[in-house]
């Protein structure tokens, strides 16, 4: 079982930075657990279909914001990486892109799931080249969207999809703060 050791962890570690960090890893292996048990039945139960549709409804719409959204943030979190002169603020945005990516594949499987196809686009991406403007662009970045998903999950009825937006929109608030230590940590001169 993986996911005791990440609890007990929890427990004795002092660090609240590695203690957040454990918390998001629990959260992913939690969900992961309930995801392939699930599967696992389906696939027993009915067998492997392609189940993609072109189902457009509210649920659909924002999930397919979803997908957006972490396009975007994982363009821009690579580009802010990439610029960074900081080796630890440059290897915080790469992790953050990786979750993100994450975050993208489960919104794009929810969507096919819900019997429609995920759109791969983003928007305008930030291409701050100072840390803390690209920092403080991270921040406010994952500050919106935490709030954008939290809106949608008063908002939705399916409660797959609202399990999933709130375990992202938790993730999301982890990366700003994350972000915004790091800010903090810069704008004071590194210890």
């Amino acid at each position: 079982d993986a996911i005791e050791p990440y609890r007990e962890q929890i427990d004795l570690v002092g660090d609240p930075k590695v203690k957040r960090l454990l918390k998001r890893i629990l959260s992913d292996e939690e969900s992961h657990r309930g995801t392939f048990e699930n599967l696992a039945e389906k696939v027993g139960r009915e067998g492997m279909t392609d189940v993609r549709g072109t189902r457009d409804d509210r649920t659909v719409r924002v999930l397919n914001w979803g997908v957006e959204h972490e396009y975007t943030v994982i363009l821009q979190y690579l580009f802010h990486a990439y610029m960074a002169t900081d080796a630890e603020v440059r290897e915080q945005l790469m992790d953050q892109a990786v979750n993100e990516m994450q975050h993208l594949g489960w919104l794009a499987e929810k969507i096919i799931d819900l019997s429609s196809s995920p759109r791969i686009e983003h928007t305008d991406v930030d291409q701050s080249r100072e840390m803390v403007q690209m920092l403080d662009a991270d921040i406010r970045i994952e500050n919106r969207v935490a709030q954008a998903y939290d809106d949608a999950t008063r908002e939705l009825g399916d409660s797959r999809v609202v399990e999933l937006l709130s375990r992202i929109r938790d993730q999301e608030t982890y990366h700003a703060e994350v972000f915004q230590e790091l800010l903090d940590e810069l704008k004071k001169g590194r210890d």
